[in-house]
């Protein structure tokens, strides 16, 4: 079930505040930078840098995940690891989306932006 307009607005605000705070200074920007992409209940962020390989494209590298969980009304927080998949991150049950991206700003075990 996709997210009713109030609750749209509120994640869009969260997000805002998060790419604001953890935004690089507009002269680094074409080096990297980073963003976010909702899809359904779950939010994606990562960062962009051009490929090492190509700097004419760009790379997307998933740095945290954010799945809402509508039964249980809570937002749920994973990271990836060096396997390649996606762990929850412990607690990993948050009241809000901005609580869980204030955890991701937070990164207080290097998880997120090593």
């Amino acid at each position: 079930m996709p997210f009713t307009d109030s609750e749209r607005a509120t994640n869009l605000a969260a997000l805002k505040w998060f790419v604001q705070r953890r935004r690089p200074p507009e002269h680094i920007r074409p080096k990297l930078d980073i963003g976010y992409a909702v899809v359904g209940q779950t939010v994606d962020i990562f960062e962009i840098r051009p490929d090492w390989r190509d700097p004419s494209t760009t790379r997307h590298t998933p740095v945290a995940r954010i799945r809402y969980i509508r039964s249980r009304a809570h937002w749920r927080l994973y990271w990836r690891r060096s396997d390649l998949k996606w762990h929850g991150y412990e607690p990993c049950e948050y009241a809000s989306l901005r609580d869980a991206l204030a955890v991701v700003d937070e990164d207080a075990h290097c998880c997120f932006f090593g």
